[in-house]
C-alpha cells in the first residue's frame, strides 16, 4: 500500500488535472487546428510529395504521420508502464515525455514551405511525447480519485483541458484574425501560435509537477536483476511484468473485452479528431477562419458535454453513457457525408463537442474503476497501446480511401462500421464482473 495518502487529496487532483489544461494546448492549436492546416497550405507542395514515383496528397501524408507516431508508442508503453509501477516512477516518465514533446512541438513552428520531411520527423516525435505522458498521466485516476468518484475526476480533467485548450487556442486565434495589425504574415501568425501553444503546454505543466505527488511502494527486484547493466535490468523487468500480465489476462475476460470495444470505437474517435480539419480545409474548401472557429466551439461545448456524460453515467451507468456517445458518433458520420456549407461543418461542430468530452472520459475512468491495484501504469500502458493502435488503423485507413476513391467522403463514412461494432462489443461487457475479477486478481 502506499505510505503517503494521496486518494482524494485537493491540491493532488487539482495539480493532476491542470496537466490536461497544460496540454490541451497542444491537441487543439497545434495538433488538430493550425498544424494540419498550415502542412497542407504551406509545407507541403500543392501537387503533393512525390515518393518513389507516386504523388501523395497532405491528407495521406497527415494520416500516415499519425500512424507512425502511434505505433512507436505502441511498442513500448506497456513495458513503460511496468517500469514505472514498479520503480514508482510514473510521475518521472510523466515529465520525461511531456518535456519531449514540448520541444519538439516548439521546433515546428520554424517550419516553412518545402520542409516537408523535417516537419513530419518534428510532430511524430512530439506526438510521442505527448501519448507517451498520457500513458503516466492517465495511470494516476486510479490512485487519486475517491471511491466510486473516478467518473467525475477523469471528466473534471477532460473539464479542465477544454477550458485550458479553449483559452490558448482562442489567443492563437486573435493571432491569426489579426495578423496584419501586429506585422505578420497569415503564415508567421500561424507558427507563432504553435510556438505559443508548445510554451503553454510547458509552462502550465510547472504546476503539475509542484502538486501532484505519487504513492511509494515497496517491491522487491526480481532475481538476478543487480547483475546486468543498469538499463538493460529495468528493459528485462519491464517485458518479464508484461508478458506476466498478458498471461493473467483470461482471468479479466471483461476488461479485455472492454478494450476489444474500445479499440474499435476508438479508430472512429481518434479518425474524426486527427482528420476533421483537413477535411474541411481540402473536401469542403472552407475558410481557415471557419475551421477555427468551429474547433473554437467544439472546445466550449465538450467541457459541458464531459460535465453531462459524468451526471448521465451516474444516473444508468458508464457503459450505457459511453453507447450514448456512439450513437451520437454514429450521427456525426452520417451527417459529415453529406455537409457541403460552413454552416453545416459549425453545426457538425457542436455534436462533436457534446459527444467527444464524454466518450473520452467515460471510457477512461471506466477503465480504471476494473484494473488491479498497484498496475496502473502498466494497464494503462496496455490502453494506450489499444487508444493509438486505433490511432495507427483509423487515420491509416483514411488516408487510403482517400487516395483509392480520391474523396475523403467515402472516407469518413465508413468510420460509421467502427461505432456500430463497438456498441455490440460493449453491450457485452458486464461491468459488476469486470470490476469483481480487477480486485480480486494479483500479480
Amino acid at each position: 500500500m502506499a505510505n503517503t495518502p494521496i486518494r482524494g487529496d485537493r491540491r493532488v487532483i487539482f495539480g493532476w488535472a491542470m496537466y490536461d489544461w497544460a496540454n490541451s494546448a497542444y491537441v487543439t492549436t497545434l495538433a488538430v487546428a493550425i498544424l494540419p492546416i498550415y502542412f497542407a497550405g504551406v509545407v507541403v507542395p500543392p501537387d503533393g510529395l512525390e515518393v518513389g514515383g507516386t504523388l501523395y496528397a497532405a491528407e495521406t501524408l497527415w494520416g500516415f504521420m499519425v500512424s507512425a507516431a502511434a505505433l512507436l508508442v505502441f511498442i513500448a508503453a506497456p513495458a513503460l508502464g511496468a517500469i514505472a509501477d514498479f520503480c514508482c516512477a510514473k510521475k518521472h516518465f510523466l515529465f520525461s515525455f511531456c518535456y519531449l514533446g514540448v520541444v519538439n512541438a516548439a521546433f515546428l513552428s520554424f517550419g516553412k514551405a518545402g520542409d516537408v520531411w523535417l516537419t513530419m520527423i518534428l510532430f511524430v516525435i512530439s506526438q510521442i511525447g505527448f501519448v507517451g505522458a498520457n500513458v503516466f498521466y492517465d495511470a494516476f485516476l486510479p490512485q487519486i480519485a475517491p471511491e466510486g468518484e473516478t467518473d467525475r475526476i477523469s471528466s473534471k480533467g477532460f473539464a479542465y483541458g477544454y477550458v485550458g485548450g479553449g483559452l490558448q487556442f482562442a489567443f492563437s486565434l486573435c493571432l491569426l484574425a489579426g495578423h496584419e495589425k501586429i506585422g505578420l504574415s497569415e503564415a508567421g501568425a500561424a507558427r507563432l501560435g504553435m510556438l505559443t501553444a508548445a510554451l503553454w503546454w510547458g509552462g502550465f505543466t510547472l504546476v503539475t509537477v509542484s502538486l501532484l505527488r505519487e504513492p511509494r511502494m515497496t517491491k522487491t527486484l526480481p532475481e538476478g536483476f543487480r547483475r546486468v547493466p543498469l538499463g538493460l535490468g529495468y528493459i528485462s523487468l519491464g517485458v518479464s511484468r508484461v508478458w506476466k500480465t498478458i498471461r493473467k489476462l483470461r482471468q479479466l475476460r471483461h476488461l479485455v473485452l472492454f478494450l476489444a470495444a474500445f479499440l474499435v470505437y476508438n479508430e472512429g474517435i481518434q479518425t474524426v479528431i486527427q482528420m476533421a480539419t483537413i477535411y474541411g480545409k481540402q473536401e469542403l474548401h472552407l475558410s481557415t477562419t471557419t475551421l477555427m472557429m468551429t474547433l473554437l466551439l467544439v472546445q466550449a461545448v465538450a467541457f459541458f458535454g464531459a460535465l453531462l456524460l459524468a451526471w448521465l453515467s451516474k444516473q444508468i451507468g458508464a457503459k450505457r453513457a459511453v453507447i450514448v456517445t456512439l450513437i451520437g458518433w454514429s450521427g456525426v458520420v452520417i451527417y459529415a457525408y453529406f455537409i457541403h456549407s460552413a454552416t453545416e461543418y459549425f453545426v457538425m461542430g457542436g455534436i462533436v463537442g457534446l459527444v467527444l468530452g464524454g466518450s473520452q472520459a467515460i471510457s477512461r475512468s471506466f477503465y480504471a474503476s476494473i484494473i488491479p491495484e498497484g498496475a496502473s501504469a502498466e494497464f494503462f500502458g496496455f490502453y494506450s497501446v489499444v487508444n493509438k493502435f486505433s490511432a495507427v488503423w483509423g487515420p491509416f485507413i483514411f488516408a487510403i480511401i482517400r487516395h483509392l476513391t480520391g474523396s475523403s467522403r467515402n472516407s469518413i463514412l465508413s468510420l460509421i462500421f467502427f461505432f456500430i461494432l463497438g456498441i455490440l462489443l460493449l453491450s457485452l461487457v458486464n461491468e459488476k464482473k469486470a470490476r469483481k475479477a480487477g480486485r480480486e486478481l494479483v500479480l
